[in-house]
C-alpha cells in the first residue's frame, strides 16, 4: 500500500502542473484571437493583388507569341534539377504534435525527391535543430533574414555543395512577430536565385490555418507560378475527426471563435471578373514585372501567418487535453488516498480490538 505522505504530494505536484497548462491555455487562446486577426488583416490586400494579376492575365498575353515563352522569368518552367525547400515550424515545443508532424511531411517530400538536389530554408528553431541534426550545412553560412537586403545584389558563392540535401539557411525568431517586410526579404532572396536559374522549383511546408478545426499540413509550390490565385498544393494531409472533436472543445472551453480566415472579402472579386476593358498607365508587361514578385511575397508571408495561428491553436489543444488528463489523475491519485487512508484505519482498529481481546 503506498505512502499516504507521498501520495498527498503527488496530488500537488500535478495540481500545480494543471494550474500551469491551464495558464498555458489562457494565454494560448489570446494569441491565437490576435494571429486570426492577423491573417483576416492580410487578407483584402492579397486578394486584391491577386485579382489585378487575374486582370491582367485576361487581358494581356503573358507568353511570347512567337517563342511561347513565358515573358517573366517567375513564370518560366524547367526541369526540377535543383529544388529549394522552405520548412516553416514553431520556435517553442508544448504544442502537441505540431513540430514533429511538420518535420515528418518534409521528410516525406524529400524522399520523394530523392536524386535531386535540394536546398532547405528551416524557419523556426523545433525544423532547424531536426534538419541540422539529419542533414549537412552549406559549405558557405548563409545570411539570416535580418541580413538580407532588397538591392537586387547577386548572393555570395555559396560555395561547392556538400550533399545533395544541404541546409542553407536558418531563420529563428522571425515567428514571434511576424512582419511583411521579414517574408519579402526571403521571396526577394528567393526570387533572385530563381531568376538566375539556380533553383528549379521552390516549396513551402507548413500548417495551413482557416479556422481552429479546418487545419491541414500542405506542401505547396511557390514557384514557378503555374495559376495566379490557385495555390498549387503537392501534398497534403487533414485534421483527424478526433483532433477536430478536441480542437472544438478547447476553443468553446477558452472562448475562441470558429471564425475562418480563408475566403475573399465581400466585393473584392468584382474586379478581376469584370467584363470592361481597363486602360494601364504602364505596359502590361511591367505590370508583371513589379506584380508577381510582391504576389510570391504574399504567398509566403501567408504561410508564416497561417502557421502562427495553426502553432497556437494546437498548442490550446494540447494544454486543453493536459489540463483534462491532469484532472483525472487528480481524481485517481485521491481516489488511491481515500483508500489508503480506509486500509489504515481499518488496520489500526484491528489491532485495537484484537489488542483489548487478548487481554
Amino acid at each position: 500500500m503506498p505512502n499516504i505522505l507521498d501520495i498527498r504530494r503527488r496530488i500537488r505536484s500535478v495540481i500545480n502542473t494543471r494550474q500551469i497548462t491551464k495558464a498555458m491555455k489562457v494565454v494560448s487562446a489570446a494569441k491565437l484571437r490576435r494571429a486570426q486577426d492577423r491573417a483576416l488583416a492580410a487578407r483584402p490586400y492579397a486578394q486584391m493583388l491577386t485579382n489585378v494579376l487575374k486582370s491582367l492575365v485576361a487581358r494581356a498575353e503573358i507568353h511570347d507569341p512567337e517563342t511561347g515563352e513565358p515573358k517573366h522569368p517567375l513564370l518560366a518552367q524547367r526541369e526540377e534539377k535543383n529544388i529549394l525547400l522552405i520548412v516553416v515550424t514553431g520556435d517553442k515545443g508544448l504544442a502537441g504534435a505540431f513540430n514533429a508532424n511538420i518535420t515528418k511531411a518534409a521528410a516525406k517530400f524529400l524522399d520523394s525527391k530523392a536524386g535531386k538536389n535540394i536546398d532547405i530554408e528551416a524557419v523556426g528553431r523545433k525544423g532547424r535543430d531536426f534538419l541540422k541534426r539529419r542533414f549537412p550545412a552549406a559549405s558557405v553560412q548563409t545570411r539570416s533574414l535580418a541580413d538580407l537586403d532588397d538591392s537586387g545584389e547577386a548572393d555570395p558563392d555559396r560555395g561547392e555543395r556538400t550533399a545533395a540535401t544541404q541546409v542553407t539557411g536558418e531563420h529563428v525568431g522571425v515567428l514571434n512577430k511576424v512582419e511583411f517586410a521579414q517574408a519579402a526579404a526571403l521571396a526577394e532572396s528567393v526570387i533572385r536565385r530563381y531568376q538566375r536559374e539556380e533553383i528549379d522549383a521552390v516549396y513551402v511546408v507548413f500548417n495551413e490555418f482557416k479556422s481552429v478545426i479546418a487545419q491541414r499540413l500542405v506542401v505547396e509550390q511557390v514557384l514557378p507560378i503555374e495559376k495566379i490565385g490557385e495555390p498549387t498544393i503537392r501534398q497534403s494531409e487533414g485534421m483527424t475527426e478526433e483532433e477536430k472533436k478536441k480542437a472544438k472543445e478547447a476553443a468553446i472551453t477558452a472562448g475562441v471563435g470558429m471564425r475562418s480566415t480563408d475566403g475573399a472579402p465581400e466585393g473584392s472579386t468584382e474586379f478581376g471578373t469584370a467584363q470592361v476593358d481597363y486602360i494601364y498607365e504602364q505596359a502590361p508587361e511591367d505590370l508583371f514585372k513589379s506584380l508577381l514578385p510582391k504576389y510570391v511575397s504574399i504567398q509566403i508571408f501567408r504561410a508564416l501567418l497561417e502557421s502562427v495561428a495553426a502553432e497556437h491553436a494546437a498548442r490550446m489543444t494540447a494544454m486543453d487535453s493536459a489540463t483534462s488528463n491532469a484532472t483525472d489523475m487528480i481524481d485517481s491519485l485521491t481516489l488511491i488516498m481515500n483508500r489508503a487512508r480506509q486500509a489504515k484505519i481499518t488496520k489500526e482498529i484491528i489491532e485495537i480490538v484484537s489488542g483489548a481481546a487478548a487481554m
